[in-house]
């Protein structure tokens, strides 16, 4: 029994470290790379260790900095983009009777079901023709395609959440319709709200392939700077600009974590 006992607390050290070297294997070596100033065959670490490269990424004259000014403002565009459309879309689909809801909701979903080279290849053709291609309205575009996926789900789900008595209340006592969404229905459905644009903030700032496809060379975010870094063998740089994209992606799911309510994941998709 002892030994059964000791066999199962085994395999279960032995699964843990496993995930946990998955997760945190590469992480690992994203930080060893981001301090190593020499590394080579066949040392198993760096040989010199630095800060020499992160000087290079912080210099006020690098592209780093500018790739990451790019990467925020295209980012914010998208979010107010997207919460410009999903918001209404949200509260539609939560609150109307609409004839062919669920295909709404799945064709919110197309931008994923499909192998994004090809799709972004004919995106880039058509937006030359139209004169999009390498400027950032035409990544903005590329990213609320995407961003609307995670906005209009979510703000559909938080809107489901809030209680009708209570719109139904404010419109009883002489709110009208637009007094009783902006003073009960969005401040209640908020969190939701929030939630989805941080999910579409972290969408568009980790986006590359359509950035890559619409926007370069004229428009370079982090994403394209580190796929270049790494293409060009830097991978100190390249290491240093993933940690950089690693950071607002961490603080975000984590404050995510405090929005979004397990009511409101229940009504994800309903």
């Amino acid at each position: 029994m002892n030994a059964r006992l000791l066999l199962a607390t085994a395999a279960k050290i032995a699964a843990i470290a496993l995930i946990a070297f998955a997760i945190l294997g590469p992480l690992a070596n994203l930080a060893l790379w981001a301090f190593a100033e020499r590394w080579y065959a066949p040392f198993k670490l760096p040989v010199t260790w630095g800060t020499r490269y992160w000087e290079v990424v912080f210099r006020p004259t690098g592209d780093a900095m500018a790739s990451l000014a790019m990467s925020v403002w295209i980012a914010i565009a998208t979010v107010i983009v997207s919460l410009a459309l999903s918001v209404p879309a949200g509260y539609a689909l939560a609150r109307l009777r609409l004839p062919a809801r669920t295909l709404i909701m799945i064709a919110f979903l197309m931008p994923q079901a499909f192998p994004s080279v090809a799709i972004y290849i004919n995106v880039a053709r058509i937006f030359y023709e139209l004169g999009l291609a390498g400027t950032v309205t035409g990544v903005v575009l590329v990213h609320v395609a995407h961003g609307l996926v995670y906005s209009v789900w979510i703000a559909a789900a938080a809107f489901a959440a809030v209680d009708r008595d209570l719109e139904l209340a404010a419109r009883n006592i002489g709110a009208s319709p637009l007094q009783a969404f902006w003073s009960v229905t969005l401040p209640l459905a908020a969190p939701g709200v929030m939630a989805s644009a941080i999910f579409v903030f972290l969408e568009s700032l980790d986006e590359f392939t359509g950035a890559f496809f619409v926007g370069a060379p004229q428009v370079t975010t982090l994403p394209l700077l580190l796929y270049n870094a790494s293409m060009g063998g830097n991978y100190q740089i390249a290491s240093i600009t993933a940690l950089i994209l690693l950071v607002p992606s961490v603080v975000f799911m984590l404050f995510i974590e405090r929005f979004l309510r397990a009511d409101v994941l229940a009504k994800v998709g309903r």
